[in-house]
C-alpha cells in the first residue's frame, strides 16, 4: 500500500482491496472517530483504548506504509522522471489486474452495478485528466492537502498521490520526505502539517464508507471498481508533454533535481516505427504482465489465508 500511495495514479486502496483486508481497513480506522472510543481517550482509560481500537491491525498497515515510503521515495521519484514509461507499465498491469480481481467480490451482476461501475469509470477519468494548479505552502493548505488525498489513500482506483499533484503538492512534499530522511529537521514542519490533515480526513471518510458498505456492499464495489477502470487513463505508459508549470512571472517551476514540473500530457501510441521503440515497448508489455502475475499471485495468496483462517 505504501509503494503504490507514492505512485501518482495508483491508489494503496486497490491493494487493501486485493488483499482482502480492504472492510477491516475501513472498520478499523472508522473506530477512531466513534464516541465511545473518544471518550475512553479524553478520560485517559488506556485499557479500553487497546480494547476498542483495532491497533495490531492499524499499526502493521501503518509501519508497512511508513518503511515503503520512506526507503522507496527516492527510488520512485527517480523512475518517475527517468523511466517513467517501465513504472507506469508495472502500475498499469497491476491495476489491471485489479479490476479483474475485485470483480469477483460482486457474486451477480446486474444492470444496476454495471451503470454505477461506468458512473465510477466516467468520474475517475475525468478527474485524473483535469490540470494541476499552483498552490500556496500555508499551513491551512498543506492540512487541507493531506485531508484530500487521505480520503484517496482508501478509495480504490483514486490515488492520493496524484490528488496532491493537481493540488501542486506532490512534488513539494516527496522533496519535504527526502530532505526530512538526509536529516534536514525543517523539511519535517510540513510534513506534519500534512499528517495531521491526513488524520481528520481518514478518519471522516471512513465514517462514509463504512456506511456505505453495511447498506449498501455491492453497489460500493461496483463503483470503486469503476473508479479504478476510469484511473487507467493516469497510468497509460506512453505519454506526451504538452504543458509544464510556471511561476507568476511566466518562469518554468523546477523540481529539486532541475526538472520542469509537467501539468498537462496527452496519451499516445507506442513508438513502433525504431528499434529503440520497439525495444522499449516489448520491455513495458513485459512489465505490466508481470504486474499481472504479482496481483494474481497475491489475490490467490489472500484467498488461501482467508480460507485457512
Amino acid at each position: 500500500m505504501g509503494a503504490s500511495d507514492i505512485v501518482p495514479g495508483v491508489s494503496g486502496g486497490t491493494m487493501a482491496f486485493i488483499l482482502g483486508i480492504y472492510e477491516e481497513l475501513i472498520d478499523s480506522i472508522r473506530t477512531i472517530g466513534r464516541p465511545h472510543f473518544l471518550q475512553a481517550v479524553l478520560k485517559f482509560r488506556i485499557k479500553d483504548v487497546f480494547q476498542i481500537l483495532n491497533w495490531e491491525f492499524l499499526l502493521s498497515i501503518a509501519i508497512g506504509i511508513l518503511i515503503a515510503i520512506i526507503t522507496l521515495s527516492s527510488a520512485l521519484e527517480n523512475l518517475l522522471l527517468n523511466q517513467p514509461v517501465y513504472l507506469w507499465s508495472f502500475f498499469f498491469g497491476l491495476v489491471l489486474a485489479s479490476v479483474l480481481v475485485v470483480s469477483k467480490r460482486i457474486k451477480t451482476w446486474n444492470p444496476t452495478l454495471f451503470g454505477v461501475l461506468f458512473i465510477g469509470a466516467v468520474g475517475a477519468y475525468l478527474l485524473v485528466g483535469l490540470v494541476p494548479v499552483q498552490t500556496p505552502d500555508a499551513w491551512w493548505f498543506l492540512i487541507l492537502s493531506g485531508a484530500i488525498a487521505s480520503c484517496a489513500l482508501i478509495l480504490p482506483g483514486v490515488s492520493g498521490a496524484f490528488l496532491l499533484v493537481l493540488l501542486g503538492k506532490y512534488q513539494y512534499v516527496l522533496g519535504a520526505v527526502n530532505d526530512a530522511r538526509g536529516g534536514d529537521l525543517q523539511a519535517a514542519v510540513p510534513l506534519i502539517f500534512v499528517g495531521i490533515g491526513a488524520a481528520l480526513g481518514l478518519v471522516t471518510f471512513a465514517q462514509i464508507l463504512s456506511w456505505l458498505f453495511k447498506r449498501y456492499h455491492d453497489l460500493t464495489v461496483a463503483l470503486l471498481i469503476g473508479l479504478m477502470v476510469g484511473s487507467l487513463r493516469k497510468i497509460w505508459p506512453w505519454k506526451m508533454d504538452l504543458d509544464w508549470l510556471r511561476d507568476l512571472a511566466g518562469n518554468f517551476v523546477l523540481d529539486s533535481d532541475g526538472h520542469r514540473l509537467v501539468i498537462d500530457q496527452a496519451n499516445v501510441l507506442p513508438d513502433f516505427g525504431s528499434n529503440a521503440g520497439m525495444t522499449e515497448f516489448v520491455i513495458a508489455v513485459v512489465l505490466a504482465l508481470v504486474g499481472i502475475t504479482v496481483i494474481l499471485f497475491i489475490d490467490r495468496l489472500a484467498a488461501r489465508m482467508e480460507t485457512d483462517s
